[in-house]
């Protein structure tokens, strides 16, 4: 079904509420969420039942098969907007209300529980949505996306909301750019086709951006006219066709789409509602952490979020004293060697890392990431070595070994079992590269493991399937060109291999003659 009437020109609305003061942190488990939050059980189960059917409507749009995620996403729920800016950017803050992080310990997204409203849903959802819809598209659609499409997508997304029986509605005003699309200078198509939001001059710039990048979204989603230019344009994407050929083969003349984009600006927008409501797959438990685990997450928060090794030794020093506090807790002296591992070399006490390890270790000898990290600093000590042997590098591993048995359904000792082999200087085995795909598979969102596993293709001749990886990576709004120079590396290994492959067929016809 579609409504229509909606438009950007509607009157804003605006209401906040406070959070409960000294809450304790709750955790909610979903089929595909793992959840902090502060706030009461019943906001928190309320938001999950949320997220579950909003990754229930994305899953229903894409045709995506539910059910149990072994590698959930990980949500933490900060009090206000601003908290999220300051993790995000530092002391100076940021006027970023949430983020996502595809982190190699596993992704998270960051968002607030204030409910502050611009006509339509909380701003704090539709952040989240946001963010989770980055996080979907990264693991669940294959494709290589422009840009302005990654962020037109989430957009796009983030202003789902339900109906009191729990249909879905799809595609409702985004009024929180508004403002920036009414009342700043306009981005046209042109530019917004090519450039990446971090091109932008200012803030304001980039607000705009992401504002044209819904609104266009909006209108190749919806205007019957255009319907299906999207999808040739994203094909031709992937099949290596030149940008700019890609658009105007797609879209025809940009000056016309421009046009037709400011007009689309002022109709009144249509919104789809599913016919049947979107149920909320799976149970929803909710338990309060222990006192140690309490204490301890904002400052794993801290560290998961810092940028710089003054954040990171600030965060380590509160979970020094945190220790004192509760000595027995394996998780708090993890956090304390991942703070002091992550340090820049010169700032870095390896024995002081080295000496945390084994005191969560020693507690809890099973605990899975304090044994990757014992593993990866057991292999910094044999690099170190001079007359290094295939035994040290084989003990390194162990710890490795021990934590993928533990959890075979963590991505984390798998990518690092693959990288031993890389650190070593020798060819990964098939046993790793199986693992790595694992890995990819769990996680494809983590940058570092798809490349990783990119290359191992490359390196086994697929070269194709490698490309088609690292594009993804290359195209990716956030990226700061890391992506096209691997990317350009693939390319050039596959010509080199042509070539080759070209030069042996050419001296075997020699020798034929």
């Amino acid at each position: 079904m579609i409504k229509v009437g909606l438009s950007l020109m509607a009157g804003i609305a605006m209401m906040a509420t406070a959070s409960p003061a000294n809450a304790k942190w709750l955790r909610a488990d979903t089929n595909n969420f793992i959840i902090y939050s502060e706030g009461s059980e019943r906001d928190l189960r309320d938001f999950a039942g949320k997220l579950e059917r909003f990754d229930a409507t994305l899953r229903y749009r894409f045709k995506i098969e539910g059910g149990k995620d072994p590698n959930p996403l990980t949500i933490y729920l900060v009090d206000r907007a601003t908290d999220a800016g300051r993790l995000y950017a530092g002391k100076g803050g940021s006027n970023i209300a949430g983020f996502y992080r595809p982190d190699p310990e596993g992704s998270f997204a960051v968002s607030n529980r204030e409910d502050y409203v611009l006509k339509g849903t909380p701003q704090s959802q539709q952040t989240l949505f946001h963010e989770y819809a980055h996080h979907f598209m990264r693991r669940f659609l294959p494709g290589a996306f422009p840009a302005w499409f990654v962020e037109g997508f989430a957009e796009y997304y983030s202003t789902v909301d339900f109906t009191k029986d729990g249909k879905a509605e799809v595609g409702k005003p985004a009024y929180g750019r508004a403002f920036g699309l009414l009342t700043m200078p306009k981005i046209p198509a042109e530019t917004l086709l090519f450039k990446r939001p971090l091109e932008m001059r200012n803030s304001g710039q980039i607000d705009v951006y992401y504002g044209r990048a819904w609104l266009l979204t909006h209108l190749l989603y919806n205007d019957q006219a255009r319907i299906s230019q999207l999808g040739t344009y994203v094909d031709a994407i992937n099949k290596g066709v030149d940008p700019k050929k890609a658009a105007t083969d797609s879209f025809g003349d940009l000056e016309k789409l421009d046009k037709d984009l400011n007009r689309y600006m002022t109709k009144p927008l249509t919104y789809r509602t599913t016919s049947d409501a979107i149920a909320i797959a799976g149970p929803i438990t909710i338990a309060a952490l222990t006192p140690a685990q309490d204490a301890a997450l904002p400052l794993r928060l801290e560290r998961l979020s810092a940028g710089d090794d003054e954040r990171m030794m600030r965060t380590r020093d509160a979970l020094k004293k945190l220790s004192l506090q509760f000595p027995g807790d394996a998780g708090i002296w993890y956090e304390i060697a991942m703070c002091e591992w992550g340090l820049s070399d010169d700032k870095r006490s390896k024995p002081a890392a080295r000496g945390a390890a084994d005191k969560a270790l020693a507690i809890d000898p099973a605990h899975v990431r304090a044994n990757v990290l014992l593993g990866e600093m057991l292999m910094a000590e044999v690099e170190d070595k001079k007359d290094a042997v295939a035994a040290d590098w084989n003990a390194a591993r162990k710890p490795i070994i021990l934590a993928n048995r533990t959890n075979p359904n963590d991505p984390m000792p798998l990518a690092a079992y693959y990288r031993s082999f890389v650190n070593q200087g020798m060819r990964p085995p098939p046993i790793a590269v199986d693992g790595l795909a694992r890995a990819f598979q769990l996680g494809p969102e983590d940058i570092g493991t798809r490349m990783n596993y990119a290359f191992a293709l490359a390196n086994n001749g697929k070269y194709d399937s490698a490309i088609a990886l690292a594009k993804i990576v290359a195209l990716d709004p956030h990226d700061g060109g890391n992506g096209e120079a691997l990317l350009a590396q693939l390319e050039d290994m596959r010509k080199s291999a042509e070539g080759k492959q070209n030069d042996d067929v050419e001296n075997a016809a020699k020798a034929a003659e």
